[in-house]
């Protein structure tokens, strides 16, 4: 197998595996845990999830915008009910 030179991550010196990374610094790359993760990250503080709506992961999406959305979503007009047959 060629040789595929040293780690590109600051201060490594191991063998370069995939990407030009270690075999540790790939791992942490692959969960977005390096400083220049392989998708966009949240932008929350400290959440390193992967966007999906905006700039949020899901989680600080629905935390943030999940209330208002389904208040403001236009709900379904209720079944109507059969009126109740009075006994005497």
């Amino acid at each position: 197998m060629a040789n595929k030179g040293t780690c590109k991550a600051k201060d490594c010196n191991r063998e370069a595996v995939a990407r030009h990374y270690c075999r540790m610094h790939y791992r942490l790359w692959r969960h977005g845990e390096m400083p220049k993760p392989r998708y966009r990250t949240c932008t929350f503080e400290k959440c390193r999830k992967k966007r999906v709506r905006g700039s949020l992961c899901e989680e600080h999406w629905t935390a943030r915008h999940g209330k208002a959305a389904a208040a403001a979503a236009p709900s379904a007009p209720a079944a109507p009910t059969a009126p109740a047959a009075e006994s005497a």
